[in-house]
């Protein structure tokens, strides 16, 4: 009988089981994070690989590949392979998002925090498979591909969240700044989500349908929706030129003041990028270049506003924030 309790307690509580048996290091908590993270970037960027090949419905259904066969088909050739594979993708990104959780479930001491967000990325990656599921079903509907988008989008927010919290504490946050700053930062925050939104439509009415078939296009005229999200990039660039110069003139923390700089880096990187692609009539490479910097401009302004805060560490075995060789990244 005794020898049998392990057996039913890992069926009954695997993860329990494994923690019992295995203490990941500060390191690799973090580390299992940051690879979450990492590949919530990597769909997104796959995903648009997907589209600007016009490679969108190279697996012409779901969850199935074709009405017949689970994987592509000779007949399908570079398309379906291109499908497929980011279909496939899917899966490392699980597995990332598993390994972020079973180590976080298995650090000592167990951070409950640590393992819900693990939880809830995993459930993000869930139901945006399903919306591209539904996306593939409805013939790229543009609107699906936008809610695709924006959901992937809600999965790096998550992820970066918690690759920002391996590195704290769970205590209570307390302000680093004054809370002027923080509602400066906050408005930086809707702005930004206004430009991401914007770009979804630009991309919605533009000319990458996703596939070589004629697909329905969102019924905005390209030109000045693009016109608005080039407005909306400018006045997130300007909040986030105030936010430094105000983390600046209230000496705020060194590393709150590197994101900001660093934000304002890849704003304007991301800034002349969008202008040579629409005066070059949107090339697929720069669009693609153009869909990375959306998702580093998401996470940097994430950490900025992370920054603005502190968690106190007041257990052991939990890094302070900023003793981390990960965490000024």
């Amino acid at each position: 009988m005794h020898k049998a309790r392990p057996t039913i307690g890992a069926v009954l509580n695997p993860l329990a089981f494994l923690a019992s048996r295995w203490t990941p290091s500060s390191r690799t908590v973090r580390r299992a994070a940051f690879a979450a993270l990492l590949m919530s970037v990597a769909i997104v960027v796959t995903g648009g690989a997907v589209r600007l090949t016009g490679s969108g419905l190279g697996c012409d259904t779901w969850p199935k590949c074709t009405g017949d066969s689970l994987i592509v088909t000779q007949e399908q050739g570079f398309h379906g392979a291109v499908e497929f594979g980011n279909r496939m993708l899917t899966y490392v990104l699980c597995a990332a998002v598993g390994w972020s959780i079973l180590a976080a479930r298995s650090a000592k001491p167990w951070r409950r925090s640590l393992t819900r967000l693990g939880w809830l990325q995993f459930a993000l990656v869930m139901g945006n498979a399903v919306l591209g599921g539904i996306t593939v079903l409805t013939g790229l509907n543009p609107y699906s591909v936008a809610g695709h988008f924006l959901l992937a989008t809600s999965l790096i927010t998550v992820t970066t969240v918690t690759w920002q919290r391996t590195a704290e504490g769970d205590s209570a946050p307390r302000p680093r700044v004054p809370g002027p700053v923080h509602r400066l930062a906050w408005a930086l925050v809707a702005a930004t989500l206004v430009l991401i939104a914007a770009g979804t439509v630009v991309t919605g009415s533009g000319p990458h349908a996703g596939d070589s078939s004629e697909i329905k296009r969102m019924p905005f005229d390209w030109a000045a929706t693009a016109h608005v999200h080039a407005v909306a990039a400018w006045v997130v660039c300007a909040l986030a030129l105030a936010v430094w110069l105000v983390l600046r003139v209230a000496d705020a923390p060194a590393d709150t003041r590197a994101r900001a700089r660093n934000l304002l880096v890849v704003l304007l990187a991301q800034g002349a990028v969008g202008y040579v692609q629409y005066f070059t009539h949107v090339p697929e490479v720069l669009v693609a270049v153009h869909m990375l910097g959306s998702c580093l401009v998401w996470i940097s302004v994430v950490r900025v506003v992370l920054s603005l805060r502190e968690r106190p560490v007041e257990r052991a075995g939990i890094p302070a924030q900023g003793d981390s060789q990960l965490s000024s990244v």
